[in-house]
């Protein structure tokens, strides 16, 4: 009996050390609210990652599409473009986008840090981790805007450009379709659930008013007028580039749920995987039919176009939908970019077509393909025609898409046509022909390849503005435009 009740004891005790911590970690610990929060943060932070490991993406795919000469001038951009955004969407740029409710800007939360108010609101970790995960659109977009102008811009047109650009003309697109702004109080609201028009569209029509400013490259087009090829230099380059950009898709769709509430990220992904492998096939056979060929260059846009094609519908439309949007996306890629080139708008990437026309059919596909529970889950707009909402809500697509490309050509042509009469926007005959990478950075992405193997001993240190003769007559003959 009296080891019944020693054991009864000690039981007793032992229990009281297990439940005891648990007991005190729920009075003192944390709540399942909290703990809830703290998962969201973390997938937008997750989320924050993959989308800034585009900006690899993007340097690779230009690498890739770009001529020997010119690579190195590829890594410059990024790095100094990336950080001068950094500056102007902390400075001003979040708080014209995010800093308030009205329908032109916001304007509240400039140099944005914790402690500040923004729209009236305490700042905390998780805005931060909203404006970080923000920023990165901004980011993307502004990548966007140079790959029409690759070759032969001048590296001091970037900076002007991408503090406008960041600070101003794509914070206020944001605000209209992010921020509550204008595209709010169109019908019952815009969907475009992670920026087919808000980033897409306005970086490849930032792009299209550079390059009518611009011009095209040198022996692009021949005596007749006609569009010759320009080979890029590595299409392996090209292709992981490509991959990468999918990649980080995943976090710019997934994470735009701004948290895990349903799953409804998992969700997303699937969709927009589903949008990328019909843009790959898409343009795999249109490429075929048009151009008699399965083109390196085109399936990898069609890839591209597809990602932007399913960016809008990407929360608002089932899984069978996702597809037909891509392989719509990556068709129309194949065309546009033969669109462009025929009128002498060269284009060394094709932005204007998977970024442009593709953000342009994804805004619209939200009027076709929206589904009744998902137009209600997210609480924006209406069914889509598909789905018996007939076509109240395809207008308020398409009139979004022409605000948007109002606002920022207007404004993008503007800046550049200051840029090009003080700071000036194109390299002259002579840089052009010798590379971007001798003669404004003063040395080459692949000095082997063109510079004699004597002069290379000590290479580096020579001013940017007197490039060695040598290393000029070492460009080898490939490298200049072939007829086709």
């Amino acid at each position: 009996m009296r080891r019944s009740r020693i054991a009864g004891a000690s039981l007793v005790a032992l229990l009281a050390l297990l439940i005891g911590p648990s007991a005190a970690f729920a009075q003192d610990g944390p709540t399942l609210e909290t703990l809830t929060g703290e998962v969201n943060v973390t997938w937008v932070i997750v989320g924050t990652v993959l989308v800034f490991f585009m900006q690899a993406g993007f340097a690779f795919l230009e690498i890739g599409f770009s001529r020997g000469k010119n690579v190195g001038a590829g890594i410059a951009k990024i790095l100094v473009n990336l950080s001068i955004i950094s500056i102007a969407w902390w400075a001003v740029g979040f708080a014209i986008a995010f800093g308030g409710g009205g329908w032109l800007a916001g304007d509240s939360g400039w140099f944005f840090q914790f402690g500040r108010d923004l729209a009236g609101e305490a700042a905390t970790g998780e805005t931060a981790s909203f404006f970080i995960f923000q920023f990165m659109f901004a980011a993307v977009s502004l990548a966007i805007v140079w790959g029409t102008t690759l070759e032969r811009i001048r590296f001091a047109a970037y900076i002007p450009f991408a503090i406008i650009f960041g600070a101003v003309i794509y914070p206020l697109i944001a605000h209209w379709g992010f921020g509550g702004g204008l595209f709010a109080e169109i019908g019952d609201g815009v969907q475009d659930f992670a920026g087919s028009s808000v980033v897409h569209l306005t970086g490849a029509t930032a792009a299209l008013a550079a390059v009518l400013l611009l011009g095209p490259r040198k022996g692009k087009y021949g005596p007749d007028g006609k569009p010759r090829a320009i080979p890029g230099h590595n299409m392996p380059l090209f292709g992981l580039g490509v991959l990468i950009l999918w990649l980080g898709w995943f976090g710019f769709n997934g994470a735009s749920t701004l948290g895990t509430a349903d799953n409804r990220f998992a969700e997303v992904v699937a969709v927009t995987n589903l949008g990328a492998a019909g843009g790959v096939i898409g343009a795999l056979i249109v490429s075929r039919l048009v151009l008699k060929a399965f083109d390196v260059g085109m399936i990898g846009n069609g890839a591209i176009a597809g990602l932007v094609g399913i960016t809008a519908p990407a929360g608002y439309v089932e899984f069978w939908p996702a597809p037909i949007i891509g392989l719509a996306a990556g068709a129309l890629v194949v065309f546009g970019v033969l669109f462009f080139e025929r009128r002498r708008i060269d284009d060394p990437v094709g932005a204007l077509s998977a970024h442009g026309l593709a953000g342009v059919w994804g805004t619209i596909a939200c009027g076709l393909f929206t589904s009744d529970r998902l137009a209600e889950y997210n609480g924006v707009g209406n069914p889509g025609l598909f789905y018996g909402g007939g076509l109240e809500q395809l207008g308020v697509q398409a009139l979004a898409v022409l605000l948007t490309f109002t606002l920022v050509f207007a404004l993008s042509f503007a800046a550049f046509s200051l840029i090009k009469a003080t700071v000036g926007l194109r390299v002259d005959e002579e840089s052009e022909d010798a590379g971007l990478d001798i003669t404004e950075h003063g040395m080459y992405g692949y000095p082997e390849q063109f510079i004699p193997a004597a002069e290379l001993v000590g290479y580096g240190a020579r001013p940017v503005a007197e490039p060695s003769p040598g290393a000029v007559a070492a460009i080898p003959t490939s490298q200049e435009a072939p007829a086709t």
